[in-house]
């Protein structure tokens, strides 16, 4: 606490107090700057961290391929109606 108290009054006395408030509200924007660009990084690392170590959890063995499903060509086509056979009736 005392250290802090030797800084204001060094500020107070080079800065000025005209000065002083507006340089203590930069240096308080600064740091709020600072503060959530640091959070930022830190949780990037630890979602990198997260994403590297799912994969040793995950089994050896591949999980089995998922069926193939139709593609939309072949979903939207209506389906061909019976043709009735003309050679018996």
């Amino acid at each position: 606490m005392p250290e802090l108290l030797v800084i204001l009054v060094v500020a107070l006395v080079v800065l000025g107090p005209k000065r002083l408030p507006e340089v203590a509200r930069a240096l308080g924007k600064a740091m709020a700057e600072f503060r959530r660009q640091t959070a930022e990084v830190v949780d990037e690392f630890q979602v990198q961290a997260l994403l590297e170590d799912e994969p040793a959890k995950r089994p050896a063995t591949p999980a089995p391929a998922p069926a193939a499903t139709p593609t939309a060509t072949t979903a939207a086509a209506p389906a061909a109606p019976a043709k009735p056979e003309s050679g018996s009736a």
